[in-house]
């Protein structure tokens, strides 16, 4: 047996230091959680991302129609939920009844939403404040009062301001895209005028969000976009994104070319996080190739995380990933 070096000496004191040092990292460090159709996977329809902040606050993110509603046992507390735009994808017309029910290319979100929307049905058993921007808050004040909730957890907040909740502050960010209300959340003659017209109510402009975490993490969420010029000057400039959850889904999104160019030329995040890629983006959880995620990895000059549904990505407060990366 060779005898004990002080080289290995040195590494294992190393060691042993590190570790307390990692898990006091860990504690202070926002936590990343995709609620994605399929466990392990980046699919089609994959949108939601529940955040968790150090403090404990939880923020549900666009949760769409691969929430299996408010029961869903991925959930948990949700203190917060934000909602980019009204599109039934990302407010839920429809939802998955359970998770892997379906294909990752085709998802089976059978359950219908309709008119309240999963966003509601989540928010009123989790009693849960919604934050938006834009004419948003006014609709969800009235479906929360429908559904027996109160109004007054809808809560605005516009370009420019800001909204403090449990030591996490949220602002809304200009989006290029567009904010139909589809006539399928609407009751009424409206619903009938509208639906006949082939034209959807019109709820102010979309919304991405910055939000700026207790432990000085800073995230900027696309929603839906284009490029905008806003990206250079509000979100990097005046906010100082670092971690950035950017759409990459092509024709009705930015796509992977256009979104690698915000990251890497406007933004210029530590790290990102791929969504809305309308995609089986990933087997076996490995990204296939071909797709539009594995381009935008491989244009990206900052790191780039796949947002495998049920894994934790855990972040510093300067953007780092320092968990499950």
């Amino acid at each position: 047996m060779k005898p004990f070096s002080k080289g290995l000496a040195a590494t294992l004191a190393v060691a042993a230091m590190s570790a307390p040092v990692l898990a006091a990292d860990a504690a202070s460090a926002v936590k990343v959680t995709p609620l994605g159709s399929h466990d392990g996977e980046f699919c089609m329809m994959d949108r939601a991302l529940i955040f968790e902040d150090p403090n404990g606050t939880r923020i549900l993110y666009d949760a769409g129609r691969t929430v299996a509603g408010p029961d869903d046992p991925r959930l948990g507390k949700v203190d917060v939920v934000l909602v980019s735009h009204l599109h039934g994808d990302h407010v839920g017309d429809r939802r998955i009844a359970a998770v892997n029910a379906g294909k990752c290319d085709g998802p089976e979100a059978s359950v219908v939403t309709l008119p309240q929307s999963n966003t509601i049905d989540i928010a009123v058993v989790k009693k849960a404040k919604i934050v938006t921007g834009s004419e948003m808050p006014a609709f969800f004040a009235t479906k929360l009062k429908q559904a027996g909730a109160d109004p007054a957890d809808s809560l605005l907040v516009r370009f420019g301001g800001e909204r403090v909740i449990n030591g996490v502050a949220i602002t809304t960010v200009p989006a290029v895209h567009s904010n139909g209300i589809s006539p399928s959340f609407l009751s009424g003659p409206l619903a009938d005028y509208l639906k006949a017209a082939g034209v959807a109510a019109y709820a102010g402009p979309p919304t991405g969000y910055v939000i700026t975490f207790s432990n000085g993490l800073v995230a900027y969420l696309s929603g839906d976009t284009g490029i905008t010029a806003e990206q250079k000057q509000v979100v990097a400039e005046h906010y100082g994104a670092e971690l950035v959850v950017m759409n990459i889904g092509d024709t009705f999104t930015t796509g992977p070319k256009e979104a690698a160019y915000v990251v890497n030329e406007m933004i210029r995040p530590k790290a990102v996080i791929a969504s809305h890629a309308n995609e089986a983006a990933t087997e076996g959880g490995a990204v296939r190739a071909g797709t539009r995620t594995g381009t935008f990895i491989d244009l990206s000059k900052v790191p780039v995380h796949v947002p495998l549904s049920g894994k934790t990505l855990t972040f510093d407060g300067n953007g780092s990933c320092i968990e499950s990366c």
